[in-house]
Order: C-alpha cells, then structure tokens, then sequence
C-alpha cells in the first residue's frame, strides 16, 4: 500500500498501535508454565477488544490468532498445548486488521534465566532490524535494506535465515511489492515509493541460513537447530526516513 491521504495514514496507524499493544501484553504475559494457547488467548481477547481481526486467520486460515514459535520453531508457530519453560526463547508474531487496514509486528523474548549468548543475539537482532529500517526513505533502493543488515550480521558473525522477507502490507498482509530481501542480494533495483507501507523484519541467527516447513503444514523451523530471532516493524517510507507504526500507545 502506498498511503495518499489523511485517511488512510490514520488507519494505518490505528491498526499499527493495535497490534504493538496487544504484542506488548502477551510479552508481559509471558512465564514459565503457560501454554502456547493460553498466550494466544490474551492476545484473541485484545484483539476483540480493539474490534480488530487476526490477519493471518483471515488471510490463510492459519489455527491461531498470533504466531507463537518456541525454541526450535522460528516463525508461525501454531498456538497449542505447548508449555513454557524457563531458559526458552519465544517469538510472538501479531499481525490484525481494522477497518480494512492491515499491520504486522513481532518479536523475541528470552524467559528467564537467558544465557549471555542468547540476550546478545537477541540485543543484536533488534538492532539489526533497526539498521533496516534506517534505509527506509522515499527514493532509495529497496536493496539498502538487505545491503546494511547484511554487513551488520557478517561483521558479528551471525547469519540471515534468507527464505523468509520483509514484505509490503497495508489493505493485505502481503502486498505490493512484495518480498523484501533482509539480506544481500543482486539485480533488485527497485525503489522505495514515498508513502510505502512495508515491514522490516530480518532472521538474525548464530548458525542458520534457512527456515524449513514442520509436517503440520505451518510451523518452520531452524535448518541447522542454531537460534534465531526475528523482529519487526511496520513502517511507512517518508522522505526523510521512515515512520515506525507498529508502537505501543
């Protein structure tokens, strides 16, 4: 989506503080002895609350209202009977829709206690979606993005899962421009239109270069077993840089 007016700005922006909100209570929520499920719950009734609609239930019938992956899982975890425990890294992926507009965030989180290495990759994983988001302006190459997380992951040693992308998202979860490559690549030489509604959400990992499908149809995993984190934003290219829409408030 390309914002052209007031209108759809504020609806991009009401959808926005949306799903940071409701990311921000399931993360408080989060402890050891909770299940997957019930997690998914506080995340279902704010959403009610709010009047908005899941994205990817409404989009690709996924069983849940959030994607809540554990460990092992990286993305679109399915909301279950799984159990919390201490020591485990959680990601939480809330995507909604509200009057006909759609935003996406997620995070990582460590429970308790967290080893050095784990909180470093997950400090470093939110800076390098930082870094991506620091390309983001009207007129310059979509390609930055990937360029500048890509030297911030090699420099650390760490890894980019590279079959998972940020995204154009707006009137649809996935839209125009489609898939936005969070590291290196050649032969993309698209621009960044002011106005444009994407996400930035690099796979940092210490290992792994590929997310691979679990046999429920839904869940990836870490090709290598090696963690990885993901966090995201929804933002809007601006001139002279990007809006962050997807913060608590």
């Amino acid at each position: 989506m390309t914002i052209t007016n007031q209108d759809e700005l504020d609806g991009i922006k009401h959808i926005g503080r949306i799903v940071a909100n409701t990311l921000q209570a399931m993360a408080k929520a989060l402890e050891p002895g909770l299940t997957t499920a019930e997690l998914d719950q506080i995340g279902q009734d704010l959403l009610d609350h709010y009047g908005a609609v899941s994205a990817p239930r409404l989009t690709y019938g996924f069983p849940g209202a959030t994607c809540i992956s554990v460990n092992e899982e990286i993305a679109h975890g399915i909301p279950g009977s799984r159990v919390i425990r201490a020591g485990d890294l959680v990601n939480i992926d809330v995507s909604a829709c509200c009057n006909g507009y759609f935003a996406d965030t997620g995070a990582s989180f460590r429970v308790p206690p967290a080893t050095p290495a784990l909180d470093r990759l997950c400090r470093d994983g939110k800076r390098a979606m930082q870094i991506g988001i620091a390309q983001v302006a009207a007129g310059r190459p979509l390609s930055g993005i990937g360029r500048a997380i890509g030297r911030f992951a090699s420099d650390r040693g760490y890894t980019l899962i590279r079959n998972l992308a940020s995204h154009g998202v707006g009137r649809a979860l996935h839209e125009a421009p489609g898939e936005i490559a969070t590291w290196p690549t050649r032969g993309d030489s698209r621009r960044i239109a002011r106005g444009l509604v994407m996400t930035v959400e690099p796979f940092l990992s210490t290992g792994s270069q590929w997310a691979t499908e679990g046999h429920d149809g839904w869940t990836l995993f870490s090709d290598s077993g090696a963690p990885v984190v993901q966090y995201e934003h929804t933002v809007i290219a601006m001139e002279r840089g990007a809006m962050v829409v997807t913060l608590p408030g």
